[in-house]
């Protein structure tokens, strides 16, 4: 056993006197080469270098992904994906609606931005819509989006409530300083949408007993292992 594991320090002290090309990952002794003869690349030393996507690739005799687990394309919009990132980016263009239609003391329309300047916690529809967006368009397999469930309806309830306490404690005025106001679109449109995207949230990803592969159909001359 001894010599076993002498035999495997010695194998890996000499993998580190080697250097290797980070394209083609031919390998050469640490002072033979400076740069790969074929790529032109510098060489790097073998340890520091990324694992290489060929050793990544599955093998071709792995058995394929579940269907559940299939990376889909990038502008998918199946399973609500599509209709979570139009409520997203819906929600943050009512974000920069008018919440607020002042009418004393002064005349102005109150935007979100202008409310979250001067209430911290306003800031939170646009952050929520903003990951939600991040948050679908990065969910790229049925399994992904399933599991993101619960984030995205979280996100949304975050924007109900923050409509909902927007409207449940308005600001007040006094007898000598009155405060006249209207409530704007941008208060319903956003707890409109955040009802929207719950709803969205719990369908998203669809059904698992409904699941189509991506992966094209054999032909029926391949080879039976």
């Amino acid at each position: 056993m001894g010599g076993v594991g002498a035999g495997v320090g010695y194998a890996a002290f000499a993998m580190r006197g080697l250097v290797a090309c980070p394209f083609c990952r031919e390998m050469f002794p640490r002072r033979e080469a400076r740069t790969c003869p074929s790529c032109g690349l510098a060489l790097q030393r073998l340890e520091d270098l990324p694992a290489s996507p060929l050793h990544e690739e599955r093998d071709a005799d792995d058995p394929p992904p579940h269907a559940d687990e299939e990376r889909l394309p990038l502008a998918y919009l199946g399973r609500n994906r599509g209709a979570l990132v139009a409520t997203a980016v819906a929600g943050l263009v009512a974000f920069f609606l008018p919440w607020v239609h002042e009418r004393a003391p002064e005349l102005r329309i109150l935007r979100g931005p202008d409310l979250a300047r001067e209430l911290g916690w306003m800031w939170a529809p646009f952050v929520a819509w903003l990951v939600m967006l991040a948050l679908v368009v990065s969910r790229r397999s049925v399994f992904q989006m399933r599991g993101a469930r619960f984030a995205v309806g979280f996100l949304a309830t975050l924007s109900v409530i923050t409509a909902a306490v927007r409207v449940a404690f308005p600001p007040r005025g006094s007898v000598l300083d009155p405060f006249r106001y209207t409530w704007g679109t941008g208060v319903f449109v956003t707890g409109a949408l955040g009802v929207l995207a719950i709803a969205l949230a719990w369908g998203f990803g669809g059904r698992l007993d409904v699941l189509a592969t991506q992966k094209p159909l054999r032909k029926g001359d391949e080879t039976l292992h």
